[in-house]
């Protein structure tokens, strides 16, 4: 038969509310977490990016960035050099016109296009041989849009050419524009270079088409390769806004001096076959940009990365396309499912250790898959991972701490609390691992137990069982005592362990004494009642023994096993055949230094091979402890 204390009772089986409101709570912090490992793929828009994502993506960008050069493109600057030979810009058209057919005749280009406004008109020559090398050769000029939708007076400056002849694809609105003047409006192809930077003043991507007033314009960079190419190669699904691979910085292209084209003092050879962009790095023009590379870029080394990434798309050497925000979502996913099933088993520190591992993987993967993916969520994983941080990893440590609270108390009801707070204060690595100590043994029962109940309906045997099961704790409790566990109508506790204590005789002793006189109370007053008399079979041995943690994956228990323990059993049996409530071995006489004891006699007890001497204590001859006779009169009632 088993019986539990009230305490006991209270202990094992905690609020039902408790689990389940923490199973909410768990299941909340899951579902936000997943949701944001998907939603964060798609917080961003191409005109709106989500600020974190482009700042990681730059730096990814900087790790695959090259110094080769591009072979198909040639890049002609009006630079510092250039206008100090030839003077100050503006430049006079003649020079420009000439400038266009040295690269188109002499040096073979295989197509031209100027990143330079012509708003104004110039000399008559020099207009008639652009607009003539813009309808009839592989000229492309430029004009500018205006997306604004807050300035104050729209922008309509010179005159739109001819728009883009084709199906209507995915474009970008216009508000207004900056464009050549008449004289050069019938040119074949003309490429827009507006641009809307990002928040942070980067310009990370352009649009392929504009859109005005219902008819649509390429950028520059795809006119320049729909002048060139009979079938122009985009992507599958064009998007609005497409990003500029910045494979290459500015110091990796091909890049001449104006001045050194007209003059003929580069080799033809170099630039035939190629195409090419004309524009100014000089500063007095000021046609600077930020890139995720660098700030302070000429614009025309933005033209050119553009025209890379075109031209990839174009000779089919971009790398094939991955589902980049779908591999994001499901790495994100994995970390949340498998990090939430694991979270209840694993240490504060180690789940920490193990986000920081999650999220410094993720960041070789992301490279790989911005290689393929050019507008995914480059951060979705590790947004993911700093909400677990910083909610799931602190919420499981709060139930763990909880948890250790809960079996902290529960410990402190079957050890005394003096010895939780002394193991607590140990240096020990593992206190409760099983390891060899000299401890006392003390197993208790009652006599008589089933003639007591069998008469009794089954409340009021449980409340006697109980009752009489608190005079058997409060005693071993208050002197110190360790409780094993209880055997129906008794117990088994033991003093020495976990820690080791000089006087564990002693006060197992006391604790038997006190067991008594309890014992002895609470049957008077049951007497009174009108029930029969309770008596308490004790018996008690000293002796090595194995104490701690022992059982399997499904239970453990803290208890102490071997011989002495055994005998200790033995001794309770013997009980029943002396008039004595307390049956005391040789090991624990040994040991006691403050009781005095008298001989039985020997007996062979079930078991033993060899006679086993027997003892029993009086009470009365018993020299109180003085740190223990505070604890005592607690635990007696007197």
């Amino acid at each position: 038969m088993h019986a539990e204390t009230p305490a006991a009772h209270a202990t094992a089986t905690p609020s039902a509310r408790a689990p389940l409101l923490q199973g909410k709570v768990r299941y909340c912090i899951t579902i936000i977490a997943l949701l944001l490992a998907v939603l964060t793929q798609w917080l961003g828009t191409d005109s709106q990016p989500f600020a974190p994502n482009e700042w990681l993506r730059d730096q990814l960008i900087a790790v695959h960035n090259t110094d080769a050069a591009d072979p198909r493109i040639l890049v002609v600057d009006i630079d510092e050099a250039s206008l100090a030979a030839l003077g100050p810009w503006p430049w006079p058209r003649d020079r420009l016109a000439d400038l266009a057919e040295i690269l188109l005749t002499d040096y073979s280009a295989r197509g031209v296009a100027f990143d330079i406004l012509f708003p104004e008109a110039g000399s008559i020559s020099g207009d008639q041989r652009l607009a003539l090398l813009a309808q009839h050769a592989s000229l492309v000029l430029a004009q500018s849009f205006d997306y604004s939708t807050t300035r104050p007076q729209v922008l309509r400056e010179g005159q739109l050419a001819a728009p883009y002849q084709g199906p209507a694809p995915a474009a970008v609105p216009a508000t207004g524009y900056l464009a050549n003047h008449a004289g050069l409006a019938q040119a074949r192809h003309v490429g827009n270079i507006g641009f809307i930077p990002d928040a942070d003043g980067a310009l990370r991507r352009l649009p392929l088409y504009t859109s005005f007033e219902g008819a649509y314009y390429p950028a520059l960079a795809l006119a320049l390769i729909q002048c060139c190419n009979k079938e122009t190669k985009l992507p599958a699904e064009q998007p609005t806004w497409l990003r500029i691979d910045y494979q290459r910085d500015w110091s990796a292209y091909t890049v001449v001096s104006a001045a050194d084209i007209l003059a003929h003092r580069i080799d033809p050879v170099s630039a035939s076959g190629r195409l090419v962009l004309v524009g100014s790095s000089s500063l007095g023009i000021g046609d600077r940009v930020t890139t995720p590379l660098a700030a302070n870029r000429p614009g025309l080394g933005v033209q050119a990365a553009f025209l890379s990434t075109l031209l990839d798309w174009q000779s089919g050497q971009r790398p094939p396309r991955w589902p980049g925000s779908w591999l994001a979502a499901g790495y994100a996913l994995a970390t949340v499912l498998g990090l939430t099933l694991a979270l209840p088993r694993l240490a504060a520190v180690t789940s920490v250790t193990i986000l920081a591992a999650c999220s410094l993987l993720w960041l070789p993967l992301a490279y790989l898959i911005s290689l393929h993916d050019a507008s995914f969520a480059t951060t979705g994983p590790l947004f993911t991972n700093l909400f677990l941080l910083a909610v799931a990893v602190p919420y499981q440590w709060q139930l763990t701490q909880r948890r250790s609270r809960h079996l902290l108390d529960t410990l402190r009801q079957y050890v005394a609390p003096s010895v939780v707070t002394e193991l607590l204060r140990s240096d020990l690595a593992d206190p409760l691992q099983p390891r060899a100590l000299d401890v006392t043994t003390l197993i208790a029962d009652m006599e008589g137990y089933t003639t007591q109940v069998e008469s009794l309906p089954v409340e009021a045997a449980a409340t006697l069982t109980r009752d009489f099961l608190d005079c058997l704790t409060g005693p071993v409790i208050s002197h110190q005592g360790t409780l094993d566990k209880y055997t129906g109508d008794g117990l088994v506790a033991f003093w020495g362990a976990p820690l080791p204590q000089q006087e564990h005789a002693d006060l197992a002793m006391d604790a038997a004494c006190a067991i008594v006189r309890r014992v002895q109370e609470f049957s008077r007053q049951r007497v009174a009642a009108g029930y029969p008399p309770l008596r308490v079979r004790i018996g008690i041995e000293s002796g090595p023994a194995m104490a701690g943690d022992f059982g399997t994956s499904f239970r453990s228990i803290y208890t102490a096993v071997g011989d002495s323990v055994n005998t200790a059993a033995r001794l309770e049996q013997a009980a029943r055949e002396f008039p004595h409530d307390i049956i005391v071995g040789a090991g624990t006489v040994a040991r006691a230094r403050r009781h005095r004891f008298t001989l039985l006699g020997e007996r062979r007890l079930r078991g033993k091979e060899h006679l086993t001497t027997l003892y029993t204590t009086d009470p009365s001859m018993a020299v109180p402890s003085p740190h223990t006779s505070a604890q005592t009169k607690a635990g007696t009632g007197t």
